[in-house]
C-alpha cells in the first residue's frame, strides 16, 4: 500500500506524504517544452501518451508520494457534447450550451469521447512505481455548473443567472451525477487508486443552498467511489468554517483545506478525517527560508494527526521547481 493510501485508509503513514495540486503544469520547462508545440489544450489532454509523460515530469523531478493525471475537469462537459472555450480572459466557458444536447447524451458517446484519458491512466500506471499513488479526479456538480451556465463573474456568483435558470441547472445536476460516476468508475477501472473532487467554486454558494448544490452531491460521490473501495479527497474550496459541516455530513477520506482555513482551526474542528494541503501557494513565490518555515509550521501543527502535505490551491506558473524540490526534500528528511 503507498503512503498516501495508508494516510487515507488506515490514518497513519511511516511519513507525511506529499504531493501538490496542478505539480504537473507550467511551472515546470519540460511542461512549458510540450504545451509550446500543442496550442489546443483539450487536444493535449487527449493525447493519451503526452498526457502520461507530464503526468509523470514532476514525479521524475521530485520525492512526490503520487502522482495526478494530467487532464481537466471540463473534459466531461465536453464528453456531454458542449463546445469548451479556454482561452477566456475570466478563464474556460461553455460557448452556447445546448441544453438538449447534454440531456441526451449517452453513455456510449461519453465514454469513447472520455477514452483517451482512460487510455492516459492506464499506461502511467505501467511507468509509475507500484510504492506511488496514482489521482484521479473530477469537478463536483455545482464547480461544472458554473462553468456550464456562466455562472461567474469574476469570484462572484451571478444571481441573476442562477435564479433565472434554476429549474435547468437542477435538471443539468443530475445528469452530471450519473455520468461523473461513470466517468469516476472508468478512471478506477483503467488504475486510479485515489479520486479527487474539486468543488473549487463551493465558496460562491449561499448558506441556504449549501445542502442542495454542495454537501449532498459530494456526499453522494463519495458514497459512489467508496463502494469502489477507494478513498476519496474532497476541496470544497471557500467554504471556511463551513467545513466542519461539510466535513461532517459528507464524510470522505480526505479533506483539503485552501489558505484561508486556519490549520489549527482545522486540528481543532475537522474530525476523523485525513487533512491534506492549506498553504498558500503564494507564499512559494517568496524567499526560500520563509516558505520552509511555513512547511514547518503545517507539520507542527498536524504533527499527531492524519496529514498529507500540499497547497491550499495548485501550483502557480510563476513558481520556481527549486522551491518544490526543497519543500519535498524538507518534508521526506
Amino acid at each position: 500500500m503507498s503512503n498516501l493510501l495508508d494516510c487515507l485508509i488506515n490514518r497513519k503513514s511511516s511519513s507525511v506524504p506529499v504531493w501538490f495540486m496542478r505539480q504537473a503544469g507550467r511551472y515546470l520547462p519540460e511542461f512549458r517544452t510540450i504545451r509550446s508545440k500543442n496550442k489546443d489544450f483539450l487536444k493535449l489532454c487527449f493525447n493519451s501518451e503526452l498526457a502520461k509523460e507530464i503526468t509523470l515530469q514532476p514525479i521524475k523531478r521530485f520525492d512526490l508520494d503520487a502522482a495526478i493525471i494530467f487532464s481537466d475537469i471540463l473534459v466531461v462537459p465536453y464528453a456531454l457534447n458542449q463546445n469548451i472555450d479556454f482561452k477566456g480572459v475570466d478563464g474556460p466557458n461553455i460557448n452556447e450550451l445546448n441544453l438538449n444536447s447534454l440531456l441526451n447524451t449517452s453513455k456510449k458517446s461519453f465514454l469513447s469521447k472520455l477514452a483517451p484519458v482512460y487510455d492516459a491512466i492506464k499506461i502511467t500506471r505501467k511507468n509509475l512505481k507500484k510504492e506511488k499513488s496514482l489521482i484521479s479526479f473530477v469537478g463536483a456538480p455545482w464547480t461544472l455548473l458554473i462553468y456550464i451556465f456562466g455562472m461567474k463573474e469574476g469570484n462572484k456568483l451571478n444571481k441573476n443567472i442562477f435564479s433565472k435558470k434554476k429549474n435547468e441547472i437542477k435538471l443539468v445536476m443530475k445528469k452530471l451525477e450519473i455520468f461523473l460516476e461513470f466517468h469516476i468508475e472508468e478512471q478506477i477501472k483503467s488504475g486510479a487508486d485515489t479520486v479527487q473532487i474539486f468543488d473549487s467554486w463551493a465558496g460562491l454558494i449561499d448558506e441556504d443552498d449549501l445542502e442542495e448544490f454542495c454537501f449532498g452531491p459530494n456526499q453522494r460521490l463519495v458514497n459512489f467511489v467508496r463502494r469502489k473501495k477507494i478513498p476519496t479527497i474532497c476541496f470544497p474550496k471557500g467554504l471556511k468554517k463551513n467545513y466542519k459541516t461539510f466535513n461532517e455530513v459528507v464524510n470522505c477520506e480526505g479533506l483539503n483545506i485552501d489558505q484561508h482555513v486556519d490549520p489549527s482551526w482545522a486540528r481543532e474542528n475537522l474530525k476523523d478525517v485525513c487533512i491534506q494541503g492549506g498553504m498558500d501557494p503564494q507564499l512559494l513565490l517568496k524567499d526560500s527560508k520563509l516558505v520552509l518555515k511555513e512547511v514547518e509550521k503545517y507539520l507542527s501543527i498536524f504533527k499527531n494527526n492524519p496529514y498529507i502535505f500540499n497547497l491550499g490551491h495548485g501550483i502557480l506558473p510563476q513558481t520556481n521547481p527549486e522551491i518544490i524540490k526543497k519543500i519535498v526534500d524538507k518534508i521526506k528528511k
